[in-house]
């Protein structure tokens, strides 16, 4: 497409993020722009629709906190059913190798851990959460492999500043077609230039210039939204330079989090919503869902730098294989077959799951968020305090940059929820790029 050669706000980057904030301005006498180098929206967010109707969230996949998540009230206006399923990541459904007496020691120490931090975060300097691990306790491992799965690190590279900021109520639930379906139709009705490169962002005149893989675009207002992996790369370059946002960047690295979808045969002989661990004694090993939302098929997840080995390797599924195989017996192995995998460490536009911060730089957040200029603004789930690591977070940081946009230019986004333009609440539909 040929990009209009001006507009009154560009946004780089098509996730959650830039369609909050396009859908909040966009209502409103603004020129608006989403510039992506992806052939698609959504950015983390990615549903793949696998034989046997099997629907594969590559990316995020559960409306956490659903009871404040503003993608239930998305999904309920864009006529998505979301499923309350609930979670079973604590649960043993075999008594394999977790007997039920061992879970109660589990929790136990889980939740005694969890009581050190919320300690440990009223003190002034932060420390890692690995200080609060329990000298020789034998559910160490565990802990630290559930803290893969929840930060994409291992427990020496999480804040506990920022474990203790983060809000949840505990309330997760499921889309049924799939959470990157539900944001890339959210986004269906804004107007992106898809496959467009952007490469450097010129401040230092009274119009910004941002350089594009299809020429040279003049913008008001910049809202950025890449992840912190990216703008420590420099991919976009900022003229002047925003040290500022790469150190901040670098104290927020994204983890890492991948997934493997296998298929299997006579499904009826698992429980639907069951779950494993496929060991209780080390760090490494997988979490395993069982027939979620009834289907045939097994969910594998993996996180931390073991997820990035595998993933690195190409291991990911025969890991899964053979942790399950060791787990329900040598016959499993002809009932199974891999039909999916992420790979959001070596993707090019995201490098990596999501972003924790390194213990010490949860103030990083905040800043990494801050305008620039009154002109360049800053959106994405890193930016978030309070909700990092999540779609509605990357969202929500979306409203807010858009907020900020409209106070720079003197405008007041009264109405502006950020709901999909020509939903009933009286948003006009834009046209489609």
């Amino acid at each position: 497409m040929q990009l209009s050669s001006e507009v009154d706000v560009a946004i780089i980057g098509a996730g959650a993020a830039g369609l909050g904030a396009y859908c909040a301005l966009a209502d409103h006498g603004l020129s608006v722009i989403i510039l992506e180098a992806r052939d698609r929206i959504g950015g983390r967010a990615l549903t793949r629709y696998l034989p046997e109707g099997i629907v594969f969230d590559a990316g995020c996949e559960w409306l956490h906190s659903a009871d404040h998540n503003a993608f239930v009230q998305i999904a309920s206006a864009s006529h998505f059913d979301v499923a309350d399923a609930g979670v079973h990541w604590g649960e043993q459904t075999y008594d394999i190798n977790f007997p039920l007496s061992e879970q109660r020691e589990f929790y136990a120490a889980s939740e005694a851990f969890y009581a050190r931090l919320e300690l440990a975060a009223q003190i002034p300097d932060d420390s890692s959460a690995a200080v609060w691990l329990e000298q020789g306790n034998r559910w160490n491992p565990l802990i630290e492999a559930v803290s893969c799965y929840v930060n994409g690190s291992e427990l020496s590279g999480v804040s506990v500043h920022d474990v203790e900021s983060y809000f949840e109520t505990g309330v997760n639930w499921r889309v049924r077609r799939g959470y990157g379906a539900l944001i890339s139709a959210y986004g269906a009705c804004c107007n992106v230039a898809l496959g467009t490169h952007v490469s450097a962002v010129d401040y230092s005149a009274r119009k910004i210039q941002v350089e594009t893989s299809r020429g040279t675009l003049r913008a008001r207002r910049v809202i950025y939204t890449l992840s912190t992996a990216l703008t420590v790369e420099q991919v976009v370059r900022f003229h002047p330079a925003l040290p500022a946002k790469i150190a901040a960047s670098m104290g927020l690295p994204l983890g890492y989090a991948e997934k493997v979808m296998l298929a299997i045969n006579e499904p009826e002989a698992f429980p639907e919503e069951g779950h494993l661990f496929g060991a209780t004694d080390r760090t490494a090993t997988g979490s395993y869902d069982l027939r979620p939302l009834g289907q045939p098929c097994i969910e594998a997840f993996f996180g931390g730098s073991f997820a990035r080995e595998l993933e690195a390797a190409g291991e990911l599924a025969s890991f899964a294989i053979d942790e399950l195989v060791a787990l329900l017996g040598t016959t499993f192995r002809n009932k199974v077959r891999p039909c999916a995998t992420s790979c959001w460490a070596r993707d090019r536009y995201a490098k990596g799951s999501y972003s924790h911060a390194l213990p010490g730089h949860s103030q990083d957040r905040e800043s990494l968020a801050a305008p620039v200029d009154g002109r360049l603004f800053f959106a994405g789930e890193a930016t978030s305090r309070q909700f990092f690591s999540t779609a509605h977070g990357a969202y929500e940081s979306g409203l807010r940059a858009a907020n900020e946009v409209a106070d720079s230019l003197g405008l007041a986004l009264e109405g502006a929820t950020g709901l999909p333009l020509g939903a009933s609440q009286g948003f006009r539909t834009a046209s489609v790029a």
